[in-house]
């Protein structure tokens, strides 16, 4: 019997990967010597997860373009630094390791043998996909990602909240509206805010030169929001010193169109997919050749003996 709330579990697919890869030896190899450290490691993840949260439902997002060009149009500095290739028809290529490339689509194949809802849309970022997900949600939200761009989404009313992971993903930071107020000073949708004035290098993005993070918290405390800030730029008698009223004005071009790009979409064309977990395999067969193919052990078995519960 289906319960009538159900609790969705949304993975930021790619950041979990890349910290399994770092994190699992390289020595773990299939039969033919191939690095699977990513692979196995996601798994040993997903098992985790589940054991520990006990979701009803669960989607694998993925990033289907990494570095969308309508993002790039905006801000065209937005992730340059990790282009490894750029490609004029098509998502640009990113600086990815060399054993970890060729480990993706075999991460890809072996959720959808196992029958976990893996969902990637073209011209959007996981991110978009979770945030898409999130909006349309009905119940509680767990969001796991070690991308603090996603506390946007932290929203105690709604029972969504980010699982950053710490080591590995059994050390988890719950990330709510409380932690998000006490260590940045803000709710979800002004951290979005504050990452945009404050920047972000890892992603390409400039910020406000000259406003940190601790001077946007304390702007966002005074003003609200973005928009209270800037009216405030405008108002001569606001408490804005002489130096931030004039870094704020010469920022406008920035913060114009920063906003889009920061904000992860909540209407990205979804898929319709059936996020249950699977109680046993949906393709055995397939499941049973790449388990060969590629030595999955015992990162499957405990994986598939947890979702039989």
């Amino acid at each position: 019997m289906r319960k009538v709330t159900r609790r969705l579990m949304l993975l930021d697919t790619a950041s979990l990967y890349f910290r399994a890869y770092f994190g699992v030896p390289d020595s773990v190899k299939a039969p033919d010597g191939t690095p699977v450290n990513a692979v196995r490691g996601l798994l040993d993840f997903i098992d985790r997860l589940v054991k520990d949260h006990r979701p009803d439902d669960l989607v694998a997002c993925m990033d289907a373009d990494w570095r969308p060009h309508w993002r790039v149009e905006l801000i065209p500095s937005y992730k340059a630094h990790r282009v490894a290739e750029e490609h004029a028809a098509g998502p640009d290529e990113e600086q990815v390791p060399d054993t970890l490339s060729p480990q993706v689509p075999v991460i890809e194949e072996v959720l959808d043998a196992v029958g976990i809802a893996r969902v990637g849309v073209e011209g959007y970022e996981a991110d978009d996909v979770i945030g898409t997900f999130t909006t349309r949600a009905r119940g509680p939200v767990d969001i796991v990602t070690g991308d603090r761009d996603l506390y946007q989404l932290v929203d105690d009313a709604r029972g969504v909240r980010v699982l950053y992971p710490l080591r590995g993903v059994g050390t988890l930071q719950l990330t709510d509206e409380a932690f998000l107020r006490e260590k940045y000073g803000t709710d979800g949708p002004g951290y979005a805010d504050l990452a945009l004035l404050r920047g972000d290098p890892s992603d390409g993005l400039p910020g406000v030169p000259g406003i940190g993070e601790k001077t946007a918290a304390k702007l966002l405390a005074e003003f609200g929001d973005l928009a209270g800030i800037m009216a405030a730029v405008d108002d001569p008698a606001s408490k804005l010193s002489p130096a931030q009223r004039k870094r704020l004005d010469a920022a406008r071009p920035y913060v114009a169109v920063a906003p889009r790009v920061v904000r992860v979409a909540a209407d990205v064309p979804l898929p319709a997919v059936d996020p249950a977990l699977p109680r046993a395999p949906r393709d055995p067969a397939a499941l049973d050749a790449l388990t060969a193919r590629w030595g999955l052990g015992g990162s499957l078995e405990r994986l598939l003996g947890t979702l039989r519960r």
